[in-house]
């Protein structure tokens, strides 16, 4: 509906703008057209004079004439009354404009339809009769849905005793909510086109997740059948974040247009587990049996290989020189045998890899080709669905010769969505339940509350949410496909800062705005996230690297991927240094030293660098990566690890925003677990 009145009270019409619902930005807003057309055909297929019993036209002859006609709406399941005159929408009857009284603060008029504020209803003179509307009227294209008679002395139920309940009206939460959406946003960009991606439908993400799930089967596969190791664990992952560092193509998760083909990211972890996977061993006896395996191994790869004569002299050498080591040291230490094993991986390793640098490489090509077959085959499967709706695919937006300077707005699509079929919803104890087709995807009651609202407060296209379910349902589904196959993998990819923080860094630094996040973890109502298709219906605004903003306060927790840190450094240094309006990032990464990774050292020597903090190890907490599912006691863990916590401003942010020492205070302090603080 374009508005509602819940006992007696007016909910505010929605309005279509680049601003979010409900703020004061200054982008003029408007009447969504299609409020004009809704459910106004009888069930015959004609249409009724304003004096037949049809269900439409069923009111006082004085109502009709003012613009009122009465609908029944699906997701409350009552019927209310709708002026096509003003957009005006009520659940009570409208009282006769007889018994209405002069509004005598416009006396004038100006509110009225035709004057100058061009939103109210004028006391008096009483608008002219409407015109009876012929069968070709397109303003009413819809088919009505008949409405049940009303049993005598029923009196009409609230939304809240009907099973689904409006979205938007809910009862109050009995927890605190690690989300506020009240905040505005302070972060400002230059308008931009629309964007042109089919949009989300749930057989093509079924479609999508079985592709994933070979690619991994096969990397799988491959890894084990030409090196004799697992995948490294999470290396798939990574290597999604790192290819779409680079990635050019039309899908928002699979890679399909990346210069080089073979990702490093891939090629690293595979190299550094060959010929045997290392781990840090507990006891002295597991770091023998360790030295032992890799010279073995070692041995091994170096006979089967086809590698110039002197690299098997020097590995075998080593090996043979090891073997005598252990033999002779029956009493070493638990250093001793580390100290042994790390010479021996200087000594064969770059041997080694030179051997299995062919096979590994293609290995990387092998699985970056087959995503993009897979990137093609559903791109055409999903037009092909589009297709039979009617929908085609368009041309790429002009870019705008004179750009607006407008408050950020989500990711908005340009190509309609078809009626998604019908999605179950249930929910049980504090889990709720979506079901298509068979296959259930389930999330806790309160993160399903939490995307009603970011729905609500976003989306453009779905004022009575006919495709919230069958959206919340892609959404989960794509982000069970990109987390992996076994249990918490992909949690690291997900990981939050706890609530007090995120308040904290709002109060102390004017932070609005999330620059890693998804709809499932975000703290604040404008965030940046992975996947623009999906998540944009829930206020994102894409991802971060495609995201240029000129102004704004900004929290950033990237994923652990080396080269996506690397490029986000690269990407904040751009905007700090073409912007003189207020910028500032505050950034947080793990704190590893032992070699410190490219992206810290790039932040510590930053020009725009203003102060950095450490947060000591297992003296903070994150919220966990899977906190849509995980009980709520579970939310929050230490971080086994110290985060680097580093602020990077110009010079309009640091004056705004600047890292003072009580502001720093005030940080720390908020990081501290409950239980310490």
């Amino acid at each position: 509906m374009a508005s509602s009145e819940i006992a007696g009270q007016a909910v505010p019409a929605p309005v279509i703008g680049h601003g979010e619902a409900g703020e004061d930005q200054g982008i003029e807003a408007v009447s969504h057209p299609e409020l004009e057309r809704q459910n106004s055909q009888n069930s015959s297929g004609g249409f009724s004079s304003p004096g037949s019993p049809d269900p439409v036209h069923d009111l006082p002859m004085e109502l009709l004439q003012a613009g009122w006609r009465k609908f029944w709406s699906k997701r409350e399941n009552r019927p209310y009354y709708f002026n096509k005159l003003t957009n005006q929408s009520l659940w009570e009857m409208p009282p006769l404009p007889s018994q209405q009284l002069p509004d005598l603060s416009d006396p004038l008029g100006i509110n009225s339809p035709g004057g100058v504020g061009g939103g109210g209803v004028a006391p008096a003179p009483a608008p002219a009769p409407a015109p009876i509307p012929a069968n070709t009227d397109t303003r009413m294209s819809r088919p009505s849905i008949e409405i049940p008679p009303a049993a005598v002395g029923e009196k009409r139920r609230a939304s809240s005793d009907f099973g689904m309940g409006s979205p938007a009206k809910r009862a109050a939460f009995n927890y605190s909510p690690f989300w506020n959406f009240d905040v505005p946003t302070n972060v400002f960009f230059h308008e931009r086109p629309p964007s042109i991606s089919p949009p989300p439908l749930p057989e093509l993400e079924i479609l999508r997740h079985q592709n994933v799930v070979k690619l991994r089967r096969v990397y799988q596969e491959l890894c084990h059948a030409r090196e004799g190791i697992d995948a490294p664990v999470e290396s798939f992952n990574r290597w999604l974040l790192e290819r779409k560092v680079v990635d050019t193509g039309i899908d928002s998760m699979l890679p399909s247009k990346c210069t080089p083909e073979i990702s490093q990211s891939m090629y690293r972890e595979i190299m550094n587990d060959i010929p045997v996977k290392l781990i840090k061993p507990k006891y002295t006896g597991d770091a023998r049996k360790q030295l032992f395996k890799y010279a073995e191994a070692a041995k091994v790869m170096i006979e089967s290989r086809g590698t110039i004569s002197e690299s098997r002299k020097i590995v075998k050498w080593n090996v043979e020189d090891t073997f005598g080591w252990l033999r002779k040291q029956q009493n070493a230490s638990y250093e001793d045998f580390l100290e042994r094993l790390a010479h021996l991986k200087r000594q064969c390793q770059p041997h080694l890899t030179e051997a299995a640098k062919s096979s590994v490489e293609g290995i990387c090509s092998k699985i970056y080709n087959m995503s993009c077959e897979f990137v093609k085959k559903i791109h055409e499967k999903h037009w092909e669905v589009l297709k039979e709706h009617n929908i085609h695919e368009k041309d790429p937006f002009p870019e705008l010769p004179v750009p607006r300077k407008v408050p950020c707005y989500s990711v908005q699509m340009a190509i309609p969505s078809p009626r998604i079929q019908p999605i179950e919803h249930q929910t049980e104890n504090e889990m709720t339940f979506i079901r298509y087709k068979g296959e259930t995807m389930n999330l806790n009651s309160s993160h399903f509350h939490k995307l009603e609202q970011l729905y609500k407060l976003n989306c453009r296209d779905d004022m009575r949410f006919d495709n919230f379910l069958g959206r919340v349902w892609c959404l989960i589904k794509r982000y069970q496909t990109c987390f992996g196959l076994h249990s918490q993998e992909g949690a690291c990819l997900q990981g939050a800062l706890p609530v007090s923080v995120f308040e904290c860094l709002h109060r102390v630094f004017g932070v609005t705005f999330e620059c890693f996040a998804s709809p499932l973890n975000c703290y604040f109502r404008q965030y940046c996230s992975a996947f623009y298709d999906t998540d944009g219906y829930f206020g994102s605004r894409g991802p971060v690297l495609n995201f240029y903003p000129l102004s704004g306060s900004f929290e950033a927790n990237p994923p652990f991927s080396e080269e996506l840190m690397e490029a986000m450094v690269d990407h904040f240094e751009n905007l700090l240094m073409e912007s003189h309006e207020p910028l500032s990032f505050i950034v947080f990464i793990p704190e590893w030293r032992d070699p410190p990774t490219e992206a810290l050292m790039r932040l510590e020597s930053s020009r725009f660098k203003r102060r950095q903090i450490t947060f000591p190890a297992f003296e903070h907490q994150y919220r966990d990566g899977f906190q849509h599912v995980c009980p709520k006691q579970d939310m929050n863990y230490k971080s086994a690890h110290g985060t680097l916590v580093i602020f990077l401003q110009n010079e309009a942010g640091f004056a705004k925003w600047g890292p003072t020492p009580e502001r720093i205070k005030e940080l720390m302090l908020s990081s501290k677990p409950r239980d310490t603080a």
